[in-house]
């Protein structure tokens, strides 16, 4: 096996998250003697901000630029929030590490409410997900708030944030694990523990893109990665995957690992609010992340079973 070279570059966008994201992979690699730089790029992603991702092409279009630099040679590896990063990947390119997770939940942000419970009358949701619509709008159901409307938020953390502040907003819903990394979890008012509000497969996990030829980048990266996590996520990943992986499908998959026993719970949402929200669980002694993989299709199958499409 051919050795890594001793500097790498990390493709990565520009927002501040994503720039977090990048510099602690660097901070990671550079302490185990690699050369690291950074190459910041702009994705269709960020450009597109007046239309929903399912309208426009979904999460990839976060990832698609990356994707281009690591072909074209100008980077050796590209960082992801893993949420983000399509279910099957281009020809070519692998998944060769993904490191521990942070808060995997979902945040509650407002500086005017507590929680779905105390949203003044008429009030406006914000939030950039159809999963945490279908979510949202089933435990509003459950409160008999027919009144709040949700609408849809795009932009980077602080553009949201901001929207947020000029009062677009009673409320938005953001992934814990974003504002926490930012040093922004003052922000948050509360968190939905994951039976209220299940996390999006691979929330709070950070995933590493290789091209699939660079098996001298994999050595160089192991050290990187966190068995538990990618165990957690290959299983929830697979019940994306297995009912068509993608970002206009209203899907939630989260699991635990304990001990060798790996719990795993998702729901599916009618986009158009007709079907009721459809909840599936299983678990599995798990080894490998194909047996955790097999866990994720067992689920999907159930969800399948109920209705959902």
């Amino acid at each position: 096996m051919t050795s890594a070279p001793s500097s790498l570059v990390i493709a990565t966008r520009e927002s501040r998250l994503a720039l977090w994201q990048a510099e602690h992979v660097r901070a990671r690699l550079q302490s185990l003697g690699f050369g690291v730089e950074l190459l910041g790029m702009t994705t269709l992603g960020d450009q597109i901000l007046d239309r929903t991702l399912s309208k426009v092409g979904g999460k990839g279009l976060f990832v698609k630029e990356l994707e281009v630099a690591l072909a074209e040679g100008r980077a050796d590896l590209a960082v992801h929030s893993l949420k983000d990063v399509p279910m099957d990947l281009p020809e070519g390119f692998a998944l060769a590490c993904v490191m521990a997770r942070e808060d995997p939940r979902d945040a509650w942000v407002s500086a005017v409410c507590a929680g779905l419970e105390d949203l003044p009358a008429g009030a406006v949701v914000g939030t950039s997900s159809l999963r945490r619509t279908v979510l949202l709008r089933a435990r509003l159901a459950e409160l008999g708030r027919s009144d709040v409307r949700i609408e849809p938020l795009r932009g980077n953390l602080d553009t949201r944030l901001r929207k947020l502040d000029e009062g677009q907003y009673a409320a938005i819903v953001l992934a814990a694990a974003g504002l926490k990394r930012l040093g922004l979890g003052a922000r948050i008012r509360r968190v939905f523990e994951p039976d209220e509000m299940l996390p999006s497969a691979g929330q709070g996990a950070l995933g590493i893109e290789i091209r699939a030829d660079r098996h001298d980048l994999e050595a160089a990266l192991a050290p990187l990665a966190d068995a538990a996590t990618w165990l957690c996520v290959s299983a929830e990943r697979a019940v994306s995957r297995a009912l068509g992986g993608s970002c206009s499908m209203p899907l939630a998959a989260h699991a635990v690992l304990a001990g060798g026993t790996l719990k795993l719970s998702a729901a599916w949402g009618d986009p158009e609010g007709v079907a009721p929200l459809l909840r599936a669980e299983g678990s599995a002694e798990v080894g490998d992340s194909a047996q955790a993989e097999a866990l994720g299709v067992r689920v999907a199958a159930d969800l399948r079973a109920q209705g959902a499409r």
